[in-house]
């Protein structure tokens, strides 16, 4: 059994990047509902827990508690943000409204010595975002950091650790280091949970959980999707049917490049079906508008396609996705708000036709899947090219989805791409993407009334957050003039500023 820290959500956003932060150190964690029940915890036998953050206040009624008794099992416990506050709250501190509410980088003042602040400077920027405040410590805890506006902005006493600000997120300049300390000096971890033993593991369970029934794979050609195939592959062989739709939402040329890697001549043996929906996928959006509604009816004919493949092949016992952790916590899990509902987890009907479904990478993140698709012998260039969403150009067009629309955001992305590969320079994620606003402008001394295209890039290590990418002027100026000359129904470029938080990455 490897070694397990949980997490206990209290519906924060960053939740997913706590669990995520931790398994960067070789330790496996899992996130729980913060009400799971103590025997539950007692079974999981965990070396740590850590209580997340959450948007509401710990001395209102309807707030989320867990149970009091975890802080008496002798375990290591970490409280971030909210789960800071209600450490203090069912302790007898005293929790109240902030006379100033902190949102953002911060400076931190470390006080005194803490194992959780080993090796982080006596003063570092931190990540802030809260109304409330832990005004009065419980019995025999000691402050061990403040900031200009928070008096205790950590605390511990033994085995129990808060902090108000979030070492989870890329902004906290030390957060690494201090998740480290909890996890390696705190929780005394050895680290051994690597990726190859996950892909080992997984397989053998695939291979008893299927036994001989047959399975039929939503590929989509994207990182996920790839690598749940070949997994599926390793597992059951042949007994595996690929089918890829294409929904007319893809890249430019992108249906064609995933036949190649896939289908007959590629590079894999998989049973590869390709099924042309792009007319059925537009009449479906046809007035359509808000984005829940676009990724669920997405989802949904995703789902009615690959039922009516089962039905030509026969009996299907098993639908197969790519989902991923980060697609089922945006999607709602646990305590945790919607952010977006992802065409794998909020568009599934309840009538499916199969089984079950399979999700061999529902406890991965991104760069997780990336090392399991290494480590089962996947080429680089697949492995680590840049996400895709599942319900594709439908959430990089703002508003309705067109053939018109579609064709433009294709043409404009195909040139951003072009010129940053061009320019070789390194970046997690970008892309063009379609605004819902139409401008005036003037082209061949002409006025023209057209859309405005929104370039997207960032740089980020898990996707859960991010940082808009500096981009030299040269390459904008050179893209926004190809954009605006070559792609017709265009007469305005953008470039997206924003980091995430307080966006995401896709428009949609």
């Amino acid at each position: 059994m490897n070694e397990l820290i949980i997490v206990l959500d209290f519906g924060g956003q960053y939740n997913q990047l706590i669990a995520r932060r931790v398994r960067e150190n070789n330790v496996y964690c899992e996130i729980h509902p913060n009400d799971i029940p103590l025997e539950k915890i007692k079974q999981l036998n965990p070396k740590g827990i850590i209580l997340t953050g959450g948007p509401n206040s710990v001395y209102n009624e309807e707030s989320p508690l867990c149970d009091k008794r975890i802080f008496e099992l002798n375990v290591p416990i970490l409280g971030i943000c909210y789960g800071a506050q209600l450490m203090a709250y069912l302790l007898g501190g005293k929790v109240s409204t902030a006379p100033s509410s902190e949102y953002g980088s911060t400076n931190v003042s470390i006080d005194g010595n803490s194992k959780l602040f080993d090796n982080v400077k006596e003063n570092t920027i931190c990540w802030m975002s809260h109304t409330d405040y832990i005004e009065e410590v419980p019995n025999d805890f000691r402050i061990t950091s403040h900031t200009k506006n928070c008096p205790i902005s950590s605390m511990e006493k033994n085995n129990l650790y808060a902090v108000q600000f979030h070492p989870e997120v890329m902004h906290t300049q030390e957060g690494n280091t201090m998740i480290t300390n909890f996890v390696k000096n705190i929780c005394h971890c050895k680290g051994d949970w690597i990726m190859l033993d996950f892909a080992e593991s997984t397989i053998k369970q695939l291979k008893q959980k299927i036994g001989s029934g047959k399975v039929l794979c939503a590929l989509s050609g994207g990182v996920d999707s790839s690598v749940a195939a070949v997994m599926l592959s390793k597992a059951i062989g042949n007994q595996l049917i690929c089918v890829f739709v294409d929904t007319g939402l893809l890249r430019k040329n992108e249906a064609d490049e995933v036949e190649k890697i896939f289908g007959t001549n590629g590079s894999y043996d998989l049973n590869f079906i390709k099924v042309d929906a792009k007319d059925r996928f537009l009449e479906k959006l046809k007035g359509v508008t808000e984005p829940e509604s676009k990724r669920k009816i997405i989802g949904k004919e995703f789902i009615r396609v690959f039922e009516e493949e089962a039905k030509k092949i026969g009996k299907v016992d098993y639908l197969v996705q790519g989902t991923i952790y980060s697609d089922i916590i945006e999607s709602g899990h646990g305590k945790s708000a919607v952010i977006k509902s992802h065409h794998n987890v909020g568009g599934l009907p309840k009538d499916l036709d199969f089984k079950e479904i399979i999700e061999p990478l529902r406890l991965l993140f991104k760069d997780e899947v990336r090392k399991v698709g290494l480590e089962l012998g996947l080429p680089n260039y697949l492995v680590l090219r840049q996400p895709f969403p599942g319900p594709g150009l439908g959430i990089r067009i703002v508003g309705e989805v067109t053939s018109e629309k579609v064709t433009i955001v294709q043409e404009a992305d195909w040139i951003f791409r072009n010129e940053i590969e061009n320019a070789g320079i390194n970046l997690s994620q970008y892309f063009a993407a379609l605004t819902n606003m139409r401008s005036v402008g003037v082209m061949g001394d002409e006025r023209t009334y057209d859309y405005a295209i929104a370039l997207r890039a960032v740089i980020t290590s898990d996707f859960m957050t991010a940082e808009t990418a500096k981009l030299p002027w040269e390459i904008l100026e050179k893209v926004t003039q190809r954009i605006v000359n070559e792609v017709k129904g265009v007469n305005r470029v953008f470039y997206d500023c924003t980091g995430k938080p307080p966006a995401t990455i896709e428009f949609e």
